[in-house]
């Protein structure tokens, strides 16, 4: 201690066996440095470099100061020049390319901030986002609690309910099939599946298939058993869009303001609708049970397997003529899986398995009570005194193929990109011979991606539903006015979890596909451990943002 005290102090230090020269003040406060004696650590690390910086003016490994020709005094001159800049022969060759985070940051804050004021808005315990940009993933961040008792946090790898999301994994199966030859989609059900019954409407024997399973047009039931109450619901809602429809049509609205010729004829009108709206309000179909409130929603029961799994329903009246209208149903996927169980010949989760690892998908698994999975959150529901509290126990066997999976944001992301990819491919082939096929053909995806008519988009009414995916079109009706971006997406609600999938396409030009590979977009998966969080139109900001600072980039 007492020797580097005195480096520090004295006029000239020994470091080494050499004797080097240290002016404590003047040629320090000429370089503009504090003087040495404000501490023995700074005084140290400055007399060794001034040692390498002889060494380094020598050019010989045993020179001191004292014995260099015309070597200006060592106390002033190393360091009251400032260090010569490298020259360009030894800079690097370029400035490395910014980061993702970087190129993305204003997305990604902004992003951050929508997703905390909806977790605050409905109370939800955790949230878990991953944004993928152009095939890569740009940033993943979870939010909250993904264990609230144990304040376990989300993070990227946090595995939760993806509930229907499930049913557009399962649409791959029934693709690979189809284009394999395997299945045909337009075949009565009964062809692969004898155990379910054929069925009648209102006397006429009518037909199911798999391409209307798959659309939610085979009009097998939901959770809700009563027939009644559904159609209520339907007819109010039909309603509902009329008067909308009627509302915004400028020439509705001309007519009504034209002569009175109309007028008794507009009165009548009015007050049939009136009317059957009067009854569709008695029959309170806002009051309806929801989906959480039925039963059949918190099974405990474990099925082996899903031809097992259709005594739940298979027995059921239709509630309408095939095609001939929309009713979400879940149980429909489950006579799918067992579709695609005879169609592959091995069981849908050995066959969901397999897709799953060619996706590289390693942490989707159905869900069991029984495994350790590893990152498994906790799920949550508020009771009727508002207070958090944990979901009752379900056995999701009976609807693997529609609501049964667990996952990740990250795998959610690689399994929209693989559909991306595939949709895209074909315009990029002609420009780029190397491409890789997409895992489902282009005219495969092109199908599941186009609207079908007579469906419901329930999550956005600008959309349709199409197989096994809500697509909305691209469409601008006003220049200069708001302009909706074409995308598919798919949410899903279970016991304690929601999430969503949502892939927004880039508008590709002919200079885009000359120079670049697919895929090309954007892609947003958010999940969350609590129930009834509607996540559609947070995804669908969170992606514009995402385009925004892309363009930029």
């Amino acid at each position: 201690m007492y020797r580097l005290l005195s480096a520090v102090t004295a006029e000239t230090a020994t470091i080494g066996g050499r004797v080097w020269g240290c002016g404590r003040r003047g040629a320090h406060w000429r370089a503009g440095l504090p003087p040495l004696g404000y501490g023995w650590a700074g005084g140290l690390g400055l007399g060794l470099g001034l040692a390498l910086g002889a060494k380094l003016a020598g050019g010989l490994r045993g020179a001191t100061p004292a014995q260099l020709p015309d070597t200006p005094d060592p106390e002033a001159q190393p360091l009251a020049e400032p260090p010569q800049e490298p020259s360009l022969a030894l800079r690097a060759p370029q400035t490395p390319a910014p980061s993702p985070a970087k190129c993305f940051a204003r997305a990604i804050d902004s992003s951050r901030d929508l997703l905390h004021r909806i977790k605050d808005e409905v109370g939800a315990p955790g949230i878990v986002v991953g944004v993928s940009v152009d095939g890569k993933e740009v940033w993943s961040e979870g939010l909250g609690f993904a264990d609230v008792e144990n304040r376990v946090p989300c993070k990227p790898e946090t595995v939760m309910r993806i509930a229907s999301i499930s049913k557009s994994l399962t649409m791959v199966a029934l693709a690979k099939l189809w284009e394999a030859g395997k299945l045909d989609l337009d075949v009565p059900v009964q062809h692969y599946v004898p155990e379910f019954p054929e069925k009648e409407y209102e006397g006429e024997k009518v037909s199911v298939t798999t391409r209307l399973l798959i659309s939610h047009l085979s009009g097998i039931r939901h959770y809700e058993k009563d027939m009644k109450k559904v159609k209520e619901e339907k007819a109010y809602k039909a309603l509902k869009m009329m008067k909308e429809a009627m509302a915004s049509d400028p020439e509705k609205e001309l007519k009504e303001k034209g002569g009175k010729s109309h007028e008794k004829n507009d009165f009548v009108k009015a007050k049939t609708e009136q009317d059957n709206e009067a009854k569709c309000r008695n029959s309170k179909p806002g009051k309806k049970k929801n989906d959480f409130e039925q039963g059949e929603l918190y099974l405990k029961e474990k099925f082996e397997n899903s031809i097992e799994s259709l005594r739940l329903f298979k027995n059921d009246p239709l509630f309408f003529k095939p095609g001939s209208q929309f009713l979400y149903s879940t149980f429909g996927y489950t006579l799918l899986a067992a579709i695609v169980e005879r169609a592959s010949g091995c069981k849908y989760l050995d066959y969901m398995q397999k897709i799953f690892h060619d996706l590289d998908m390693l942490t989707t698994v159905q869900e069991e009570n029984e495994p350790v999975i590893y990152n498994r959150a906790r799920f949550y529901v508020y009771n009727k005194k508002k207070r958090l509290v944990n979901t009752p126990y379900v056995d999701n066997s009976y609807k693997w193929a529609g609501g049964g999976f667990l996952s990740t944001v990250g795998d959610l992301l690689k399994f929209g990109n693989a559909m991306l990819y595939g949709y895209q491919v074909g315009l990029f082939k002609n420009s780029n011979e190397n491409l890789l096929p997409g895992y489902l053909k282009p005219e495969t995806m092109v199908m599941i991606w186009t609207p079908v008519p007579n469906t419901e988009m329930s999550w956005d009414k600008e959309g349709k539903y199409a197989m096994a995916w809500g697509v909305v079109e691209k469409k601008q009706m006003y220049g200069s006015c708001r302009k909706q971006r074409h995308y598919a997406s798919h949410t899903g609600g279970a016991v304690g979890a929601s999430s969503v999938l949502l892939i927004l396409p880039e508008e590709l030009d002919t200079e885009a596909i000359a120079s670049k590979v697919p895929p090309r977009g954007i892609i947003v998966s958010i999940i969350c451990n609590m129930q009834s969080v509607g996540l559609n139109s947070t995804a669908l900001k969170i992606a514009l943002e995402f385009d925004k600072d892309r363009s930029a980039w």
